[in-house]
């Protein structure tokens, strides 16, 4: 059995990064390759994991890059070490930023280390066929490979409940909207609120906020509360606070209509987009990073432009899907049938372990 090292972010904190780690290593695949890891979560490790980094005499290492000038430079220590080392590497960027990170922000110095380093990688895996760009002029074409994220088996919905969910939204009488993820102006939740508030203005009782995840920044909290308090947004949303578990589900299996109005420089491929997806939900979201690749306007739900976000248009669309009850059902039929198909954790295990065994036997 080969020897596959993890230089990587392990939960917690839980996020998209750490929580796609985390299903990967404790995957059916430790028992096809042997797993060790090194957890650089934290960036005051970093000696002791060069330490370990040293001293380990694995078949390959697989790498989860940073996307931040200070991440990068201990990224740059650690390729060195593993190219000094002469061994096998492969790197996984959980994002879309890394390329204007290294081309418009560093240093000339810190570019061309960069450049010289990803040249001499076994390989680098990108979230979707539009993010292959990032690594194109510093990796050869048959080095960068495409893995989507997945949704974890404990958030798919069954197939039985898919169906009652398809049927009972003929006769449901508000859609439940969905905002899941950490409230970051970029990720667009203050858009959403002001959908809450056109919501209101047109008297319409058959629409529904629910909003969920972790605040970051008191200021933002302050936004939030402060907006549904003037506005007087009690009845059209409910803030949950941060879920995971048995009440992510729960909120997953109810909400019918998932929005992500993300212009976030760091996006990469929202996991919380294909949960909602498996769980049989429309998405009205941005045509940003790696979201294209996974949501088609007009055939998973509304793509619009992250430059002009036009709330009365997406109110208008979420309308016309509460009018034409079909079609809102055969979006999320859809949606529910695609992710069924590609994005699996079983697909994602597959498509790890073909890739490892590629570099490997390279």
């Amino acid at each position: 059995m080969k020897f596959i090292t993890f230089i990587a972010q392990f939960p917690p904190p839980i996020h998209g990064l750490s929580k796609a780690v985390e299903t990967l290593y404790d995957s059916s695949l430790n028992r096809v390759f042997l797993f060790s890891k090194i957890d650089i979560t934290s960036n005051r490790s970093i000696f002791k994991n060069l330490w370990k980094i040293l001293f380990d005499e694995s078949d390959l290492y697989y790498f989860t890059i940073s996307q931040t000038k200070g991440g990068n430079w201990r990224d740059l220590l650690i390729l060195k070490l593993l190219q000094w080392k002469k061994r096998k590497c492969l790197i996984h960027l959980h994002g879309g930023y890394y390329r204007v990170l290294i081309d418009e922000k560093c240093g000339k110095l810190q570019r061309r280390l960069n450049y010289h380093a990803i040249k001499n990688l076994s390989g680098c895996i990108v979230l979707g066929n539009s993010l292959r760009k990032i690594f194109q002029g510093m990796s050869a074409d048959e080095k960068i490979y495409v893995v989507p994220n997945c949704v974890d088996n404990q958030y798919m919905l069954s197939l039985v409940f898919k169906e009652k969910k398809i049927i009972d939204m003929m006769s449901m009488d508000r859609v439940e909207i969905l905002y899941l993820s950490n409230f970051i102006p970029t990720k667009g939740y203050r858009e959403v609120l002001h959908l809450a508030y056109l919501a209101k203005k047109n008297n319409c009782t058959w629409m529904h906020f629910n909003f969920a995840g972790k605040f970051f920044d008191m200021e933002e909290e302050k936004y939030f509360r402060d907006y549904v308090a003037e506005y007087r947004l009690d009845e059209y949303v409910t803030y949950h606070g941060i879920v995971s578990g048995k009440r992510k589900n729960d909120l997953l299996r109810k909400c019918n209509l998932f929005i992500l109005l993300t212009n976030y420089p760091n996006e990469g491929q929202p996991i919380s987009i294909l949960e909602a997806m498996g769980n049989a939900m429309a998405i009205v979201t941005t045509n940003h990073a790696g979201i294209p690749d996974i949501v088609k306007d007009k055939v998973n739900g509304l793509v619009v432009d992250k430059t002009q976000i036009d709330i009365t248009g997406i109110y208008n669309y979420i309308e016309q899907l509460w009018k034409n009850r079909q079609m809102f059902q055969q979006v999320c039929q859809t949606n529910y049938l695609l992710v069924r198909e590609k994005y699996t954790e079983q697909q994602y295990i597959k498509n790890m372990e073909r890739i490892f065994n590629q570099v490997l036997n390279h």
